[in-house]
């Protein structure tokens, strides 16, 4: 699994455990760790979000400001695995 992959899984971890989080908080509102737990993981996923964005570009459309970043070079099949 290259850099780029690992970094995705995690980032991903992250943000499932927040929205996972953030659903149990709709029906257990007043559970204070686990509002603990999801500014946790929210931190978490911004700080992996900025790291990978960093090094490899953005996730989505427009997050930098330029509308058309996230179709620059390389692809992801253009990209040669060692």
């Amino acid at each position: 699994m290259t850099e780029r992959e690992k970094m995705l899984c995690r980032l991903s971890s992250a943000e499932f455990a927040a929205h996972e989080l953030h659903i149990y908080l709709d029906t257990h509102p007043d559970d204070a760790a686990a509002g603990e737990a999801l500014n946790k993981y929210e931190q978490q996923s911004a700080a992996l979000r900025k790291d990978f964005e960093s090094r490899f570009g953005p996730l989505t459309a427009g997050d930098d400001g330029n509308r058309w970043a996230w179709i620059a070079d390389p692809w992801p099949w253009d990209i040669q695995e060692g």
